[in-house]
């Protein structure tokens, strides 16, 4: 143990020595790991982030979405769920709590409403009243548009806090009216504000009346529909995922042999599916920034060959007076695993501070979450990246002949 303290003792005061050309030598490693941390700091934001806003969503809900493959795309044909399977599930499925269908009015990238002269590009939603239930998000002024609403096909709406600053409204627009494509709307609430998630708005909406709606779009057998289902008990969650998907697939005619083509997922599925997604997107970017350590470690390796020339006649000195191959070994091997572990916690800190600050100036960005594990597999990767590139150097250092090492000028 003492050897081992003495030979760190004097690689930490070799680096001391020579410290500018000790902090040029592990440059690449601080880039390196500086990029990685700064890179998962990023991501995992955006994964908790994620977490946060699909536990929202309720742990006894189900999605129901078209979905179109791959083939049927080149052919141009695509998936929709109509209204007729809206109706078949509202009237065989039981054990709901909910059930609310959402309709894209304008189409799916949205359209433009205006308030007097103020114009502004928006998603325009029609939903059931019981889309606040299944959805988690309530009114912060006003009320949220009702069965009455429905069935007398209202022009009345409800808007997103985001959208209500584009329109230049006042902070309670309650009883304006907004133009939507040719139709006047009372406006009778203002949303909870949700945040953005990946830049993009979550409050930027209009939400009518499902009936309403639907009497706007111009062609109803076009429309295609997500529902969301709230089963009264999450313990009878798969059996109602399994009588939906048995539902729909009689609704839509599909064989036996045919494959489904729509989705049903539930609130931890589609969070799930995004956090895979996130977790590629951090594993490719990790594998090309992480390109910068090995990049560091030759760069440590090259130095260390270099500090091995300039003290030969210092190496033969020391085996002159009875230093063993092995503690010369030891001494310029610890110096190259010191200096790649220092270039790790330099890195850290400079890679955390840089998520932190993309985090503050990206608009939408999620706060950046640095998990304790990544921060210590950084510095103990970089001390491995030490010990293979300094392994060479420390095994020529170790093998001059302290004969020899004298006589070199």
């Amino acid at each position: 143990m003492t050897d081992v303290l003495l030979t760190m003792e004097a690689a930490f005061n070799s680096i001391r020595a020579h410290t500018l050309r000790s902090l040029l030598t592990v440059l690449g490693i601080v880039i390196g790991v500086a990029s990685v941390i700064a890179v998962v700091s990023i991501f995992q934001g955006m994964s908790a982030s994620i977490t946060e806003q699909f536990a929202g969503l309720g742990a006894n809900n189900l999605s129901v979405r078209a979905e179109t493959s791959f083939e049927d795309q080149l052919q141009g044909r695509r998936s929709r769920i109509a209204i007729s399977d809206y109706q078949r599930l509202h009237d065989s499925v039981q054990h709901l709590a909910e059930l609310s269908p959402t309709l894209d009015v304008l189409g799916d990238h949205g359209g433009n409403v205006s308030a007097g002269r103020v114009e502004a590009f928006t998603r325009v939603i029609a939903s059931s009243p019981s889309y606040q239930h299944s959805r988690q998000v309530y009114p912060r002024i006003g009320r949220f548009i009702t069965e009455a609403d429905n069935d007398s096909r209202r022009r009345v709406c409800v808007l997103g806090e985001t959208l209500r600053e584009n329109l230049n409204l006042p902070a309670n627009p309650l009883g304006q009216y907004i133009r939507i494509g040719s139709e006047w709307f009372k406006v009778v609430g203002i949303m909870e504000e949700r945040g953005e998630v990946f830049g993009f708005s979550q409050d930027d909406f209009v939400l009518m009346p499902f009936a309403t709606g639907l009497a706007l779009v111009s062609d109803p057998a076009q429309v295609d529909l997500r529902i969301d289902l709230q089963a009264r008990d999450r313990s009878n969650l798969e059996f109602l995922r399994d009588r939906v998907e048995q539902v729909l697939r009689q609704s839509r005619r599909l064989a036996a042999s045919a494959p489904d083509d729509f989705k049903v997922e539930t609130a931890d599925q589609l969070g799930d599916s995004l956090q895979t997604v996130i977790n590629l997107v951090t594993t490719v970017f990790v594998g090309v920034v992480g390109i910068s350590l090995v990049v560091g470690g030759i760069g440590i390796m090259n130095i260390m060959l270099v500090s091995v020339t300039e003290r030969t006649r210092e190496i033969g000195i020391c085996k002159a007076l009875g230093a063993s191959s092995r503690s010369i070994l030891l001494q310029f091997l610890g110096e190259a695993v010191l200096l790649s572990a220092l270039g790790g916690l330099i890195g850290v800190a400079i890679g955390y501070a840089g998520g932190l600050l993309a985090s503050s100036l990206i608009p939408g960005l999620p706060a950046a979450v640095v998990p304790w594990w990544t921060a210590l597999l950084s510095v103990a990767f970089s001390g491995l990246v030490g010990v293979i590139f300094g392994l060479i150097p420390a095994a020529k250092a170790a093998r001059l002949d302290p004969i020899e090492a004298l006589r070199y000028e």
